[in-house]
């Protein structure tokens, strides 16, 4: 009986004991669950390919992640054109969660700018007149989705690319800018998170003269079909659809800058742009390039521990 009295003893003691470590965990899950983490929301843009286009402005009066407004946030006229080359402008921040979201609300003011001047949204010319840009609602339902990491300073830099979501109506006497179809619009939009992305830069060098500009598009390895992305997409026929971001080959040395890219494989695509007085800057030809280093540029590998370096040369067009 005595040890029978035992077992019971030692048998309760450790039902207690599992009950006790099952609580603990539970409240550790729920600790883990409910902690949040301070995240910076920030704007940027990959450049617009069109020689008529000095600025693209655009008003935003409220942004919201699942339903939540930003802290810190106020109602902003923003000229997107300005920040390109891993530039950013900086919009509010939210206390979140460390999972992945995907419900982000931009609104915006068509009509004023936050100095009340017409229009809130516009492209200025290279003569300095205002284009006013509207689409068929002021909020822009962006579908890309980000990660809030824990632990982290999160950063989510909000990809406003330019060349995917503003189009041009050309006639014989003028051109007219407005925005994509809605959901080209939200399609046009990334979102990232800094902490994870990496950059690559360099120079393109031209001695062949093949070009009057450069556009050098990144593209995740495997998504490029030349035939597809040359002939433009959807009801908009923007080209270079599904290139992931784009920069311009500038300056004499010939530099660009691809940021904020995801950690993943790319391949580079560069292109020739010709220019003409009727009808600005048109793409020409893909172009041919080597690169300097002998560096594989149809598999380049990103990561955010090291921003690469890729120098390359023309040598010729694609026929």
């Amino acid at each position: 009986m005595k040890i029978m009295k035992n077992l019971f003893k030692i048998s309760g003691l450790a039902v207690i004991a599992l009950m006790a470590m099952v609580s603990c965990s539970k409240n550790d899950d729920t600790a883990m669950e409910g902690e949040s983490y301070n995240t910076t929301f920030e704007v940027t843009d990959a450049p617009i390919d069109n020689a008529n286009v000095e600025a693209v402005f655009v008003t935003i009066t409220n942004v919201t992640v699942d339903g939540k407004s930003l802290e810190g946030f106020n109602a902003t006229t923003v000229n997107l054109a300005a920040l390109v080359d891993g530039k950013t402008a900086v919009l509010g921040n939210l206390d979140l969660q460390a999972k992945t979201y995907s419900n982000i609300v931009f609104e915006l003011d068509f009509d004023k700018d936050v100095n009340g001047d017409a229009p809130g949204c516009y492209v200025e010319k290279a003569n300095g007149e205002k284009d006013a840009l509207v689409a068929a609602s002021n909020k822009i339902n962006i579908t890309d989705s980000f990660e809030v990491l824990a632990q982290a300073k999160n950063v989510i830099v909000i990809d406003f690319d330019l060349r995917k979501t503003i189009k041009e109506e050309k006639s014989a006497l003028s051109s007219d800018f407005d925005f994509v179809t809605m959901s080209e619009l939200s399609a046009g939009i990334r979102t990232v998170n800094k902490e994870t992305t990496g950059k690559i830069s360099g120079s393109a060098s031209d001695s062949k003269n093949t070009s009057d500009k450069i556009i050098v598009y990144a593209y995740k390895k495997g998504t490029f079909n030349a035939d597809a992305e040359t002939k433009g997409k959807g009801k908009s026929g923007v080209t270079f659809a599904n290139a992931v971001t784009s920069a311009e080959v500038k300056g004499i040395s010939g530099s660009y800058s691809l940021d904020f890219l995801e950690e993943g494989e790319y391949e580079l695509i560069f292109a020739s742009y010709k220019e003409d007085e009727a009808n600005g800057f048109s793409f020409n030809s893909l172009l041919e390039v080597e690169s300097a280093t002998g560096l594989k540029l149809g598999l380049i590998d990103v990561n955010s521990a090291l921003k690469l370096t890729v120098n390359v040369k023309v040598t010729g067009t694609v026929q």
